[in-house]
């Protein structure tokens, strides 16, 4: 069972006694509770929006050993009120592969200014990204990662306007070059092109090892449906689709619901008609 615990700074707390990203490690290294911890989540550093959490990096980083009882890492766990995603200011994780090599999850939330540098890690089993809109750079550094026990790879795409550059090439080049020999989970999630990203999905090299498949948050229609109705057969090692918040018609729900799949499509949404277009959005945007 982890043990497990969140340090955050509220708003106030950042104004009016000078709490941010620069004394968050002091804190955490000061809380007689910290040596038992096994997962260490970081929410607000007190104004997210403005200032970076590089100092709370540089912090674990410099106090390596301190920190080497850590297996789960999230860093960014705030909600829309603390911070919007999209507004978050994250940082360089460089040099974290090295300090901490006993870590196995990674989730990191906001992709503004993120850098993941040269990853090499033997021991991550799990990194996820949770963002408006991720940057082509950033998914160049993923493909090049070397990340032999990695096990589940989240991914939020996003969309142009809060970050993301690319296109379905930049997918399906991830998913070409990216070497992840015991991948189980595979998140291609939250993006405006969805049905685009799912066919990518599907003929990518890893879909006769994953036991997930999740595409879920983004503008899946039933075009996508169609894809996975055809392919999904051909790969019975899948045993989760999670494809929660879509624009899934009823009847191609149905069809998915008679797969041999534990099936997610809850929060089904209607496009937006306006002066004759259609309009879809993804879960996670600003």
């Amino acid at each position: 069972m982890e043990n497990s615990k969140m340090y955050s700074y509220t708003y106030e707390e950042h104004e009016n006694e000078d709490k941010g990203a620069h004394t968050m490690v002091a804190d955490i290294l000061a809380d007689p509770s910290f040596p038992d911890q096994t997962e260490l989540i970081i929410g607000s550093w007190g104004w997210a929006c403005e200032d970076s959490c590089q100092p709370i990096l540089d912090g674990i980083i410099q106090h390596a050993e301190e920190f080497s009882h850590i297996k789960k890492l999230f860093i960014g766990d705030m909600d829309f009120e603390e911070c919007e995603v999209s507004w978050i200011i994250q940082g360089d994780y460089s040099k974290l592969w090295e300090a901490m090599p006993g870590l196995k999850e990674l989730t990191i939330k906001g992709s503004c200014e993120l850098r993941l540098g040269q990853i090499c890690h033997e021991g991550l089993e799990s990194l996820t990204i949770i963002c408006g809109g991720l940057p082509t750079g950033v998914f160049r550094e993923i493909q090049e990662a070397k990340l032999p026990n990695l096990k589940k790879l989240l991914l939020y795409v996003g969309i142009e306007n809060y970050g993301f550059n690319g296109d379905a090439d930049t997918i399906r080049t991830l998913l070409e070059k990216g070497d992840f020999p015991k991948l189980e989970y595979l998140g291609i999630a939250d993006s405006e092109i969805q049905d685009e990203l799912a066919k990518v999905v599907l003929e990518s090299k890893f879909m006769g090892q994953l036991h997930t498949l999740d595409l879920s948050c983004g503008t899946l229609t039933d075009k996508g449906g169609e894809a996975l109705l055809e392919a999904l057969p051909s790969y019975p090692n899948i045993k989760v689709l999670d494809l929660h918040y879509h624009y899934l018609s009823d009847s191609m729900m149905e069809k998915l619901k008679k797969l041999p799949v534990e099936l997610n499509v809850d929060e089904q949404n209607e496009a937006d008609v306006y002066r004759g277009e259609i309009w879809m959005n993804a879960m996670l945007t600003e």
